[in-house]
């Protein structure tokens, strides 16, 4: 299993914000966000941190991507922002 973060990566396009910003307006570390650029799971404290900060759900920011999926080639989150 895997986690996707690419739904964080277009929130901060959307709001156009730099990933400097959200370090800064979330309170974590540049580590927190070099784990989630490398698709790492991070702590569900420092989910909530920047939830909290881009005023979101975790859903909206991360995915998990099961094996069967990752194994087959599926693309986890087409690009649909109608996904709700």
């Amino acid at each position: 299993m895997s986690w996707s973060y690419r739904k964080l990566w277009h929130t901060l396009i959307e709001n156009r914000m730099k990933k400097t910003d959200l370090i800064e307006r979330a309170e974590i570390s540049a580590n927190i966000l070099a784990k989630m650029g490398k698709d790492e799971p991070i702590a569900m404290v420092s989910l909530g941190k920047i939830c909290e900060a881009l005023s979101c759900d975790v859903g909206d920011i991360v995915e998990w991507i099961p094996d069967s999926q990752e194994e087959n080639g599926i693309d986890p989150a087409p690009n649909n922002s109608n996904q709700h």
